[in-house]
């Protein structure tokens, strides 16, 4: 990617972070559309757990992203991962409990979980967009 222009350059970036907004802007979409169209909005509790999910890494990882994705002997950063991954698994089984229970509709969860993992690709592909940048966007 170093031979190209650098006007080539900053294109392919715009692309990228325009992926990011879309799918980003997808995800908040279905999230609200499983509420909105079955007039039931017990499905944004899981807004909840998207709000908590970057907090662990926030407070005990810092700033270092490599650490999640390393052995590690920081027993804070095995408890980010700890608290990540509990927060992961919130957010899908809190539409699954509120389904299971007959408060949201079959259709309802099908859609949180279509944002969720909308997300999840969006974070996924924010984490490969900082590794290959040769500045960091924070």
């Amino acid at each position: 990617m170093a031979d190209l222009p650098g006007y080539m350059r900053a294109c392919l970036q715009s692309g990228k972070l325009a992926l990011l907004a879309i799918l980003v802007s997808g995800g908040i979409v279905l999230q609200i559309l499983a509420c909105a169209l079955y007039n039931n909005w017990w499905p944004m509790l899981t807004v909840l757990m998207y709000v908590f999910l970057p907090l662990p890494l926030l407070f005990f990882a810092g700033s270092d992203s490599s650490a999640l994705f390393s052995e590690s002997d920081n027993s804070w950063v095995n408890a980010s991962k700890f608290l990540t991954g509990a927060t992961t698994v919130g957010s899908i089984a809190i539409p699954a409990i509120l389904t299971h229970a007959g408060v949201i509709g079959w259709e309802a969860l099908v859609m949180e979980l279509s944002s969720f993992f909308i997300f999840v690709i969006a974070i996924m592909c924010y984490i490969r967009m900082n590794a290959d940048d040769e500045y960091s966007s924070l």
